[in-house]
């Protein structure tokens, strides 16, 4: 493991960013809200899961978390202190709508009234993720994803967020990485809800879809005027050898993580080769499903972590000597991002796109009050110089958002994994700021420093206007 000081960065240029480019952080609700059953919120798939013995690596659970609910106030604050523009967050809908249909919990929505206000009188933009996972518990018990009665509760609860805080926040996504609510949720059962079927994961992910399309229609005819897309998980898929059988895999493992996404959402229908791999568990499809789910978006949202390689055999494939790693166990891979965003452009009539996630877990300490991560720093700054090098290539990149603001629940690892720009004492809930985030501002200091006093006039535009037109 690199020790502090030793890491090689290379420090991105803030020139090489336009004037109206866009840089925040990141979160999501059930990693960091906890007050898990205050004023009226009903349990969540993940509530649940975190409940199934031996689901999370610590036993941990979301009923605390960061304890985001009753420190909003110093949150909000955390973010503009770090000077970013936009604050990533999702709505938890079993707060806001216990049971994912009929009656809407007025405390629940009062907390985002006051989250997204807070933030504008902070002058950061609000991006609002609509589900980042935790569907309503009740939903579930009714078929969940699986089940196309879903997708039209989904709709409803879309336009019931967007007549709320639709006239405030810059953008809305419908989901957050639809690939693990399906395939980790449904056909692994490593995540909630836990289903362990193949083809229930692949309706899923056909409903998510389809619920997405639907959404942005219905968001639109009702005078949405915030952006409108999705967030996909994406990555390099590679062969980890020159043979056919490792480039096959390659292939097919890209057909399910990218294309069986890209391809509906960019009106190609499902991919063929992935169809005819998956035989009977492919999905049932309704006349006017890949209509729907082909709507123009906005913008897409891109989350990248690393890149996959891919072999024909059994078990995980050997990389380069002297690969780094993260605290997750995922290499560290920067020209990654800048291979991906070239293939989205080159491969797809693209919108504006957003890296709505990018960052790396390891194992900080806080140390006479400061938490020195400097693999973290240098984690950032290379893929912020990557970013830089796909927008010279013609990459059409709006934004870049830091995962994550603070540490929080990490899913099935529990609290064990830290990723954020501020170190979170779970006993006491103190934040500290660690040295990634000093970084991090200090580079927004140098950006908004250099740019070009021509290009003041475009101060004025918001990242509304950076994403383009309707």
């Amino acid at each position: 493991m690199n020790r502090p000081g030793r890491v090689p960065v290379r420090e991105p240029a803030p020139e090489h960013f336009p004037d109206d480019f866009v840089w925040g952080v990141a979160t999501s609700a059930f990693q960091i809200e906890g007050a898990a059953r205050d004023d009226g919120k009903g349990d969540s798939i993940w509530d649940r899961f975190c409940r199934v013995p031996g689901a999370i690596a610590d036993g941990g659970n979301g009923d605390v978390a960061c304890d985001h609910v009753h420190r909003l106030d110093e949150d909000l604050d955390l973010i503009a202190a770090l000077g970013v523009d936009a604050y990533r967050f999702s709505v938890a809908w079993p707060r806001v709508q216990p049971r994912g249909h009929g009656a809407w919990n007025a405390r629940g929505l009062a907390f985002y009234d006051r989250l997204v206000d807070g933030l504008l009188a902070r002058g950061v933009r609000p991006y609002l993720t609509l589900n980042h996972w935790d569907l309503p518990a009740e939903l579930q018990d009714a078929g969940g994803w699986a089940s196309r009665d879903t997708v039209g509760r989904f709709v409803d609860y879309a336009a019931g967020i967007a007549g709320r805080l639709g006239d405030r926040v810059v953008a809305i996504t419908t989901h957050n990485e639809p690939w693990v609510i399906a395939t980790l949720g449904h056909e692994t059962g490593d995540f909630a809800p836990g289903v362990r079927d193949r083809q229930a994961a692949m309706q899923v992910a056909h409903h998510l879809l389809l619920s997405h399309g639907l959404a942005l229609q219905a968001l639109r005819a009702a005078g949405c005027r915030s952006r409108l897309g999705i967030v996909l998980n994406l990555a390099p898929v590679m062969a980890a050898s020159a043979s056919d059988a490792d480039a096959v895999a390659a292939r097919l493992e890209d057909g399910r993580l990218a294309r069986w996404y890209l391809d509906p959402l960019f009106g190609r229908g499902y991919p063929g080769d992935v169809w005819s791999h998956l035989g009977v568990d492919v999905p049932r499809l309704h006349d006017g499903d890949l209509a729907a789910i082909a709507t123009p978006m906005d913008f897409l949202g891109v989350n990248y972590y690393s890149r996959n390689v891919v072999g024909a055999a059994p078990g995980p494939a050997r990389l380069r000597a002297g690969a780094e790693f993260t605290a997750m166990g995922w290499e560290v891979y920067p020209s990654g991002l800048t291979e991906l965003l070239l293939r989205l452009q080159r491969d797809y009539p693209v919108p504006p796109l957003i890296v709505t996630e990018n960052g790396a877990a390891f194992s900080d300490e806080v140390v006479d009050g400061l938490v020195h991560d400097a693999e973290r720093t240098a984690y950032l700054a290379r893929h912020i110089a990557a970013l830089a090098d796909a927008i010279a290539q013609g990459a059409p990149v709006a934004g870049y958002m830091v995962w994550s603001l603070i540490d929080n629940f990490e899913w099935t690892r529990g609290y064990a994994k830290r990723f954020g720009l501020v170190y979170v004492d779970y006993a006491t809930q103190r934040r500290t700021l660690k040295d990634s985030g000093r970084w991090y501002r200090d580079f927004l200091v140098r950006w908004r420093a250099s740019a070009r006093p021509a290009q003041h006039a475009s101060r004025g535009r918001t990242p509304v206007d950076a994403l383009g037109p309707h």
